[in-house]
């Protein structure tokens, strides 16, 4: 795998219609999507030689997603705060280049806006998953 740009990394938000379209997040300049899963501890005194053993497919998985940047389209800018403010579980499409795309329910779970005197207005937000994800590779 080449090395690929940042900013090819797309977050879209789902308009929230049954048929979803889905709108980039525009003026991301640093985005982080992680994934993690926890384990269940399922060790008991006669697990072999006392390691530890972990009990498969019971743990929890979950995603979050950090992004920041100048929003410089109405339409993006909108949505994402209105499912802020809704608190609201939208589908949204995290594009990974060379990976593939990760699909499914997230909330807003933090918006912040910023900006110094002398530049643009900034954002920065957070997205933690809300339910199953998909994926699909490219």
């Amino acid at each position: 795998m080449a090395g690929q740009a940042g900013r090819d990394v797309l977050l879209k938000i789902s308009d929230g219609a049954a048929s979803p379209v889905f709108i980039t997040i525009a003026g991301l300049r640093a985005k982080t999507i992680a994934l993690s899963a926890k384990s269940v501890d399922a060790t008991a005194a006669d697990s072999p030689n006392a390691w530890r053993e972990l009990l498969a497919g019971a743990g929890l998985k979950e995603a979050s997603v950090t992004g920041s940047g100048v929003f410089k389209d109405a339409a993006s800018d909108a949505l994402v705060r209105a499912s802020f403010f809704a608190q609201d579980k939208r589908i949204w499409r995290l594009i990974i280049p060379d990976f593939g795309a990760l699909e499914g329910p997230f909330q807003v779970a933090a918006l912040e806006y910023g900006g110094a005197h002398d530049g643009e207005a900034t954002f920065s937000m957070t997205l933690i998953s809300a339910g199953e994800l998909g994926f699909s590779p490219l």
